[in-house]
């Protein structure tokens, strides 16, 4: 049976064996994940792998190999194996649904339940979060600077294979319209696409003799990679040999911006109108931008998508954030918080709205503290169910995610777009009860 319950940090273990002694680890607890700021000035982030979190949910626990090698490295006591042993996760997750935009004090994940079933989910979401969030915020820059122009996930080779599955997923979540990662397609249903590289021209004795190959094989409708010698003889040796069909070229090096237009005149020049150009190499939302006058039909992205474009991580802690008064099962939950410089928390279990205007247009990230504020009929409600006791009550096809970015992101004010660095877009509102 496949567990994700070691995909932690010793200390959670630790924790909980001393609240077991103590009693301590049967108080209900709330903790939450969130992220004190945006990270390098950005004005808002992306919420993606809250699907993979509550896959990983499901299978949480503790199988008897890894309850005897935690015991053989004596990382626990027997007390604490035999919990282990019987541990499922029973309580309550709330969390901001995929695709939905977040900012700085955003309850993104809200966990309830007694502390010690609750504090060892804290690296997994974590770990999950922190990863797929940072991929979907960086992808949304990228395909709001493409426009139209669709965008082509190509970051397999420049990050770990895993890593590479989970950020095709959460790429196409946030508008890529593709990925070359083929496990991305059997296991999230990501459409996927792919034709040569360089080896492939360079296997051959000729450019037109890899031309030939590849549209014999694949079609006058496939992505010839034109840059291994010369371009322009490159572009001319394609359309000889696919005719003036051929669905596209690719361009991978040099001035993207001044090769893009050389080649497109070519194309037009030599009757190839509606064959499409190709730009890839070392991409990010900057130098998509920088194409956008260019005469580019789409964007391949690698190395900047899967590294978050620079921000690799999206800076999201989990904290307690309420406990029961007492070790009495009735206690009331008491707001409990740090007050660490740079590091401090606001005390309380947390509720999430986006506030609009008569337009439709958000206006605030509105955070309350305390009871569930009831309905105006104004403000959009953000937190939806995703497990009730246990059991998990969320699912949805990552088709209804992408649909979810595309509206959140549409609330947004222009100002959400500008790359430079900034304010976030919407500013945090704090209301207590």
């Amino acid at each position: 049976m496949r567990s994700p319950a070691l995909l932690t940090d010793q200390y959670e273990l630790t924790m909980v064996q001393a609240a077991l002694r103590t009693g301590s680890a049967h108080r209900r607890a709330v903790f939450e994940l969130f992220a004190r700021q945006l990270p390098g000035g950005r004005r808002f982030g992306v919420v993606a792998g809250t699907g993979r979190f509550l896959d990983e949910l499901e299978h949480f626990c503790f199988t008897d190999d890894q309850v005897g090698w935690l015991l053989d490295q004596r990382v626990v006591d027997e007390p604490t194996a035999q919990w282990l042993a019987a541990y499922r996760f029973g309580g309550d997750v709330w969390g901001y649904p995929e695709g939905e935009t977040y900012f700085s004090g955003s309850p993104v994940l809200v966990v309830e339940a007694p502390f010690a079933e609750v504090v060892l989910l804290e690296t997994l979401a974590l770990s999950v979060f922190n990863h797929d969030s940072a991929v979907a915020s960086a992808a949304s820059r990228m395909t709001c600077a493409a426009g139209d122009r669709p965008c082509i996930e190509m970051g397999s080779r420049r990050t770990h294979e895993q890593a590479a599955v989970a950020s095709a997923r959460a790429a196409y979540l946030a508008g890529f319209a593709a990925t070359s990662n083929l496990q991305a397609g059997v296991s999230h249903g990501v459409p996927t696409t792919g034709t040569s590289a360089h080896s492939f021209t360079l296997l051959h004795d000729t450019e037109r003799a890899a031309f030939t190959a590849q549209v014999d094989s694949l079609g006058v409708g496939t992505t010839l990679l034109v840059d291994t010698y010369d371009v322009e003889t490159a572009v001319r040796t394609a359309l000889e040999v696919a005719g003036t069909d051929l669905g596209a070229v690719r361009l991978d090096s040099g001035d993207l911006v001044q090769t893009a237009f050389e080649v497109r005149r070519q194309l037009d020049r030599l009757g190839a109108h509606h064959t499409r150009v190709v730009v890839t190499g070392d991409l990010d939302e900057h130098a998509i931008a920088g194409l956008a006058a260019a005469p580019v039909d789409g964007y391949g992205v690698g190395t900047s998508l899967v590294t978050g474009s620079g921000h690799p991580t999206c800076g999201f802690v989990y904290k307690l954030v309420a406990r029961a008064a007492s070790d009495d099962p009735g206690a009331a939950l008491m707001g409990v918080a740090k007050n660490s410089p740079d590091k401090a928390t606001v005390a309380g279990r947390k509720w999430a709205r986006r506030r609009l205007d008569a337009d439709q247009s958000a206006t605030a990230e509105v955070i309350s503290v305390g009871q569930q504020p009831a309905d105006d009929g104004g403000d959009r409600p953000l937190l939806v169910r995703l497990v009730r006791d246990g059991e998990r009550v969320w699912r949805e096809p990552l088709a209804e995610s992408r649909g979810r970015h595309v509206r959140s992101r549409a609330e947004l004010p222009v100002t959400a777009f500008h790359l430079s660095r900034g304010e976030p877009a919407l500013p945090t509102v704090y209301e207590t009860d």
